[in-house]
């Protein structure tokens, strides 16, 4: 009875954790990033994000261009080799406001032509947990030989978006397990188990504790074990 008791609560189990993803939404993400080495806290409007739909990831987004002196402001942190610093934040469908900071190297994001990645990760209900920029990898160090030409032609953000959801993690077979068990006690019930180990490995908690006391006594009383010789 119990096993089966086990079983339903384990179904259960997986009928309510399989059901926290079956959701879907949209959300709204405002850009803003810090260009202004010398006030860096100041952020200012870089565009706008709208994922529609949470389970297909489709999203939409709008950037303005570059303006001259924000070319030359990122020219000097790429240059610099500083920091290009972006804050997302988030509104969701349910109203539920978030903010996250992500950064990349100035001077990576310079040599891919302002070419970037936005990913989104969520919860397994769906809620934003962390909005990260990405920038195609290349040589860190590789900064010093940006020319004026390459900073003049800066001109808008190409941004690709992807929605990444909690990855689920291996569930176990809980449902054969308990059937498995049950087979293993009715077979014992009837008598159709054999018991193919050796008398020792059958034995073992019985034998074990008699040859510790023979020991014990034998070396607390060692008068004894001589009068016997």
């Amino acid at each position: 009875m119990k096993y089966f008791l086990l079983l339903s609560l384990a179904q259960l189990w997986l009928t309510i954790n399989a059901s926290h993803f079956d959701y879907d939404g949209w959300l709204n993400i405002e850009l803003y990033h810090a260009l202004d080495m010398n006030e860096p806290q100041k952020f200012t409007l870089r565009g706008n994000v709208t994922v529609s739909s949470l389970n297909t990831g489709s999203s939409a987004i709008s950037q303005e261009p570059l303006s001259v002196q924000e070319r030359q402001l990122l020219g000097k942190l790429a240059e610099s080799n500083r920091l290009y610093r972006l804050q997302a934040h988030v509104v969701e469908a349910d109203g539920s406001r978030y903010s996250f900071l992500t950064s990349t190297k100035a001077c990576a994001l310079a040599r891919s032509q302002l070419m970037d990645a936005l990913w989104i990760s969520l919860d397994h209900a769906g809620s934003v947990i962390g909005v990260t920029q990405s920038v195609n990898s290349f040589n860190p160090n590789n900064c010093r030989d940006l020319t004026k030409r390459d900073i003049e032609v800066l001109d808008e953000f190409n941004t690709d978006v992807y929605v990444r959801p909690m990855e689920n993690a291996p569930i176990p077979d809980t449902a054969s397990f308990i059937q498995k068990l049950e087979r293993e006690r009715e077979a014992r019930e009837r008598g159709e188990t054999k018991d193919n180990r050796g008398f020792f490995a059958k034995y073992w908690m019985y034998i074990v504790p008699v040859v510790i006391l023979v020991l014990i006594s034998g070396a607390t009383n060692p008068e004894a074990a001589g009068g016997q010789r």
